[in-house]
């Protein structure tokens, strides 16, 4: 099995006083990387090989913890995880890196979070990847809230969920807090309208992989998109999706050939 990449340094900043970590590499035009749930930017992004990716594609990459993930600060309160609240993070740190606007990349949970942000500020986002999320960002929540009673449950062997255990395992193999992690299911099952969709303008790749059962079809996203075109990643569920290579392929000829 290859060594991981060796992790990158993160830095802080405040979002409306809670501190997020996020990590800034590379040179060119600006891609913004969000990850999904229980994940964490260095699990989504780093490891499965996405900063060697895109870095090599000439971008500067930029890749946040959300709150409640990895380095950054862990909240209690299933409020604090709506997804509009999550999206300001993902401005925040824009703002905070005087970046007027980004393409931005996002995985399953960090998708939604794309999808908000790309439609509460439009004039920050250049093109959005949704990774990981197709018509469920609509029609469907997604993950299922039962997923926060697996990370509540004394041990992974009392899960008898099939969808529970694997993210209670997720959970338990990045040491996250799995206390944060069930307020943000909670909190963060949101969807958009079909109308707020049709108002996403901006050039937008929704990427899904064809055994994966959680995100929805891409091709009805597409289609409410102004600008949307879909991606099948071949013979891939929702995790291994993540790092699959025709879904990188796609997303560096998507970025090549916007506007």
């Amino acid at each position: 099995m290859p060594a991981l990449p060796t992790p990158l340094p993160l830095q802080t900043f405040s979002s409306a006083g809670v501190a997020i970590a996020y990590f800034d590499v590379g040179e060119g035009e600006p891609i913004l990387c969000i990850h999904g749930f229980a994940s964490s930017a260095h699990v989504n992004w780093v490891y499965p090989g996405w900063v060697d990716t895109l870095t090599k594609a000439g971008r500067r990459v930029i890749g946040l913890d959300n709150r409640g993930h990895g380095a950054s600060e862990k909240l209690y309160d299933p409020a604090a995880y709506h997804t509009t609240v999550m999206a300001e993070d993902a401005r925040g740190l824009l703002d905070h890196l005087g970046l007027a606007r980004a393409d931005v990349l996002g995985y399953s949970m960090g998708a939604r979070i794309t999808a908000f942000l790309a439609h509460r500020h439009p004039q920050r986002v250049r093109s959005a990847v949704l990774g990981g999320l197709g018509i469920h960002l609509v029609d469907g929540i997604g993950l299922p809230e039962t997923i926060a009673d697996a990370l509540e449950a004394p041990s992974l062997e009392e899960v008898t969920d099939p969808q529970g255990r694997m993210f209670r395992a997720f959970a338990n193999q990045t040491r996250s807090d799995r206390m944060a992690l069930a307020a943000c299911i909670r909190g963060s099952r949101n969807l958009m309208t079909a109308e707020a969709v049709g108002e996403i303008a901006c050039p937008t790749l929704v990427a899904v992989g064809t055994k994966d059962h959680i995100a929805g079809e891409p091709g009805p996203l597409a289609a409410l998109l102004p600008r949307g075109e879909a991606l099948d990643i071949p013979d891939r569920d929702h995790m291994p999706a993540v790092g699959d290579k025709v879904f990188k392929a796609g997303v560096v000829q998507f970025l090549a050939r916007r506007p």
